[in-house]
């Protein structure tokens, strides 16, 4: 089969879900594919250009689930919403895919079309809900950067510590709210909750 730029990539997302960000290497992609290495640099310029391109997939993977995601809302959805359904389609993109918050967070700059196509979407949504200029970036930041962060935590290695019984007791009667809130909601509730407070904030703004 023709070696494509597509099927690169393709080969490459398989050896990241097996190896994950930093175990990444052009070598492994191409014994994947079954063919020299240096074959690949005819179509990917160096592993920071793959990196890209990776990421850029699963930003386009993100931006259609937004579209049908937004697609499927009633035409008068508040603007809360549609923060909402943006949010969601991103988070579900980037755990399809694990280490898929590392690779869009730690993959190099670039002017990927669907990460751009990401925050144009998101903007034109702050701006149609009335977000001053001044304060729709930083807005929009904060959005992803939120997502991105706790889809962090949720690909996180989990930790094996060794506890006793007697140790969390005690940490529990020092941090009793802590301990109390821990647990007590689902992953996708957390998230809607976080990102809704993140919209009243915003809404404050506008009416500032």
């Amino acid at each position: 089969m023709k070696l494509t730029t597509a099927r690169i990539v393709e080969a490459s997302m398989a050896v990241f879900h097996e190896v994950g960000y930093a175990g990444l290497s052009m070598r492994q992609v191409a014994d994947r594919l079954g063919v020299h290495a240096g074959s690949l640099y005819y179509h990917v310029r160096d592993k920071n250009t793959l990196l890209c391109l990776m990421a850029d997939r699963v930003a386009q993977q993100a931006y259609d689930d937004g579209t049908a995601a937004l697609d499927a809302l009633p035409g008068e959805a508040a603007w809360p919403d549609r923060i909402v359904a943006q949010a969601e389609a991103l988070r579900r993109a980037l755990l399809r895919h694990p280490g898929g918050a590392v690779l869009l967070a730690g993959s190099p700059r670039t002017l990927s079309p669907a990460a751009l196509g990401l925050m144009e979407r998101l903007l034109h949504t702050l701006s149609g809900a009335g977000v001053p200029v001044a304060h729709r970036g930083v807005a929009a930041d904060t959005i992803l950067s939120h997502i991105t962060g706790f889809v962090l935590q949720e690909q996180a290695e989990p930790g094996t510590p060794d506890v006793r019984a007697a140790d969390v007791a005690e940490l529990a009667e020092r941090f009793p709210l802590t301990f109390a809130e821990a647990g007590t909601a689902a992953q996708d509730e957390k998230f809607g909750h976080a990102v809704r407070f993140l919209c009243a904030a915003i809404q404050a703004v506008i009416e500032d």
